[in-house]
């Protein structure tokens, strides 16, 4: 008997780069271990290279990749091609609440897939059409969640989010993180250093992290901020002129699309992990720079307030308010000056909770779950249409 395939659905993968890109690949490599084949159906174009299409089907470290075309905007991209890489499916796992959400639930009763769904923070990202995305979650979005079998948030707020429109369906599960990648990575020495990791969107709020960034130096020189992303509403330009209006040319370094291995070498010049994005699903990089030993300091969105709730470890710090997050910078290093290698203990020890071996192991066990309930109700019907025969 084949081993039982997933089919995880996701609107950008490899080689785009970002948190669910991460997730998908981890929770696939994973899967694979425990015993399951694995497909993943993503989009033909990076959207930020929109003009190259990359390969239909490749293999991408073990994992099975196939791209579809898509049309219309890449904030609900329309891609009815993935109906055709669900077929042999045994369970489908969609990644998002997108166009692939909407249509798979919509198609069910064309490919009859048991599916699960992982919210990864709906679409509220950014206040933007607040009026309108609420409207169409408490409509469309509540009707096509009917056709999962589970609901998987990955933060606390999602699962509070979903809950009113899907019940008991919705389960809680955060993210996983590579702890291993950035492992004990950061500065063994306290130094006057920080760095922020992410794609180069709005809701990352670079600009009040820049902001914060200029009041800090006035006072004191020596502080300096590695940016390490990849552009994304932002470009490369648009960083470099925010860079240079505040005149922290000298302060501030920009890293474009480095490997892991050169952004463990950039985290060992630093002591700090600051995020002043107004939005985050869950919180994947926080995490993933407490595993390196850095000492995070976090603008006090939902997402980030709910692992402060967890974890003391993580400091609170207001980016939009400038000059409050400069006070309070240089008091976190006098106290890292003063007990850095518990600090640094205690957040690595923190972010192993989050490690992919135990998260994926839940994943698991609700694929199980799915899975079961679906072959009885199957075995059931089959029984009844023999039964009226």
């Amino acid at each position: 008997m084949d081993a039982p395939l997933a089919v995880q659905v996701v609107r950008q993968y490899a080689p785009s780069r970002g948190g669910l890109e991460d997730v998908v690949k981890n929770l696939s490599h994973q899967l694979l271990i425990r015993g399951y084949r694995v497909r993943v159906v993503t989009l033909e174009r990076v959207f930020t290279e929109l003009e190259s299409k990359l390969p239909h089907a490749e293999t991408i470290d073990g994992i099975e990749v196939v791209r579809v075309p898509f049309s219309g905007s890449t904030r609900y991209p329309i891609a009815p091609g993935v109906f055709r890489h669900v077929r042999d499916a045994d369970i489908v796992h969609v990644h998002a609440i997108d166009f692939f959400f909407d249509a798979l639930a919509w198609g069910r009763f064309l490919h009859g897939k048991p599916m699960v769904a992982t919210t990864h923070g709906g679409f509220f990202h950014t206040s933007r059409y607040a009026a309108f995305k609420a409207v169409w979650f408490n409509t469309l979005t509540r009707i096509s969640s009917r056709a999962y079998d589970r609901l998987i948030g990955c933060s606390p707020q999602d699962a509070r989010l979903f809950r009113p429109i899907a019940g008991e369906r919705v389960i809680e599960i955060g993210n996983g993180a590579d702890t291993s990648k950035f492992h004990d990575a950061a500065s063994h020495a306290p130094v006057k250093r920080m760095a922020t990791i992410g794609r180069f969107s709005i809701n990352k709020r670079l600009d009040n992290l820049l902001d914060t960034m200029k009041a800090l130096v006035a006072s004191d020189p020596d502080w300096h901020l590695d940016i390490i992303g990849v552009p994304g509403n932002h470009s490369a330009a648009d960083i470099a002129t925010m860079i240079a209006a505040r005149r922290l040319e000298g302060n501030v370094e920009v890293h474009l699309g480095l490997p892991n291995q050169e952004i463990r070498e950039v985290l060992g010049r630093s002591s700090f992990f600051a995020s002043a994005s107004e939005y985050e699903g869950f919180g994947l990089v926080a995490v993933e720079a407490m595993s390196a030993g850095l000492v995070p300091l976090l603008q006090p969105n939902t997402a980030y307030r709910d692992l402060a709730a967890r974890h003391s470890d993580i400091r609170l710090c207001d980016f939009g308010d400038a000059d409050s997050a400069a006070n309070m910078i240089p008091k976190e290093f006098d106290l890292l000056q003063r007990s850095g290698p518990s600090m640094r203990e205690s957040a690595m020890q923190a972010a192993s909770f989050y490690s992919w071996d135990k998260v994926a192991e839940r994943y698991a066990e609700i694929y199980r779950d799915v899975l079961e309930r679906n072959s009885s109700r199957r075995n059931t019907a089959t029984h009844l249409e023999k039964h009226r025969a």
